[in-house]
């Protein structure tokens, strides 16, 4: 997958590869309002969380436990969301599975909305 940046990640500068194990990565970008945000990627190319092999999904919970210890030491959140997006409805735009990791502080005005805060308003009714 020569154009995807989650097979690739060295292909955005502005992406840093923060800790890693043997299958998967744990990549940051800065960004201006999720402060610590970053996502967890196999390093095999797989399309959704539903295509991770079991090693996969050991590897994405081992290095999660580190993303949270690294992430507590540098931001102190008080809180966290986790999640995957899969496919494009599901809101998944790069097509590598990826696990969001995002510190959530009590001084956000959203702190306590929690992910499925606007999935819940009226204006999504089918």
């Amino acid at each position: 997958m020569r154009d995807c940046l989650f097979c690739n990640p060295w292909q955005d500068r502005d992406q840093e590869i923060v800790l890693s194990n043997a299958e998967c990565l744990f990549l940051q970008k800065p960004h201006p309002v999720l402060v610590g945000s970053g996502i967890i990627v196999p390093r095999e190319h797989r399309e959704t969380v539903f295509d991770l092999t079991p090693s996969e999904w050991e590897a994405t919970y081992s290095l999660l436990q580190e993303v949270k210890i690294f992430l507590d030491k540098k931001y102190n959140p008080q809180g966290y969301n986790i999640g995957w997006n899969v496919g494009k409805v599901g809101g998944q735009e790069i097509f590598h599975a990826h696990l969001h990791v995002l510190p959530r502080f009590e001084d956000e005005p959203l702190a306590g909305k929690g992910i499925r805060y606007y999935l819940k308003q009226d204006i999504n009714q089918r």
